[in-house]
C-alpha cells in the first residue's frame, strides 16, 4: 500500500498571500499569523512570500485567479474577515467569497488556501485572529504549505 502524507516543510515553496483592506484590524492578525506559520514552520524564506492587498473579500476570488494563472507560486492563501452587520450584505459578500475561491481551487493546478473568516460579531472574529480559537491565518498558511507537498508527492 501506498500512502502519501504532507508534510509541512516547504522551504522553496513561492507563496503568495492575498488580503483584504476591509476590517484590517483582524485581517492584519491573520496575517501576522500566516507568515509567522510560513517562515518558522514551513522555513520559507521571506523573499519567497508576496503579499497583496485588496479591497475586500470580494475581490479575494479575481486576485487569488490572477495569482494563480501567473504560475509564479506553488501555493496562494486568501485572507479576510467578513462580519455579519444589519443587512444581507454579510451573505452575499460572504457567500460569494467562499463560492468565487473555491472555483478557482478546483480549476487551479495550485493550492488554494482558505484563510477566510465569517463570523456573526467582531468577538467571534477576534477569538479566531490569534486569540482563544487560534488563529485562522496560520491554519490556512499551515494548510497551503501541506498542500504543497501533498501535490508534489501526487505529481512525483
Amino acid at each position: 500500500m501506498k500512502v502519501i502524507k504532507g508534510t509541512v516543510a516547504a522551504p522553496k515553496a513561492r507563496i503568495a498571500i492575498a488580503i483584504a483592506r476591509f476590517n484590517h484590524f483582524i485581517n492584519n492578525s491573520l496575517l501576522e499569523g500566516a507568515i509567522d506559520t510560513l517562515e518558522r514552520v514551513g522555513q520559507v524564506a521571506t523573499e519567497n512570500i508576496t503579499v497583496v492587498w485588496v479591497p475586500g473579500a470580494y475581490e479575494l476570488p479575481l486576485t487569488i485567479k490572477t495569482l494563480v494563472e501567473t504560475k509564479k507560486y506553488d501555493a496562494v492563501v486568501a485572507l479576510a474577515s467578513v462580519i455579519r452587520g444589519a443587512t444581507p450584505h454579510f451573505d452575499y459578500v460572504a457567500g460569494e467569497c467562499s463560492a468565487g475561491l473555491s472555483n478557482v481551487a478546483m480549476t487551479s493546478n495550485i493550492p488554494v488556501a482558505f484563510g477566510v473568516l465569517t463570523t456573526e460579531d467582531i468577538e467571534q472574529a477576534i477569538e479566531r485572529a490569534g486569540t482563544k480559537a487560534g488563529n485562522k491565518g496560520a491554519d490556512a498558511a499551515l494548510a497551503a504549505l501541506e498542500m504543497v507537498n501533498v501535490i508534489q508527492a501526487i505529481k512525483g
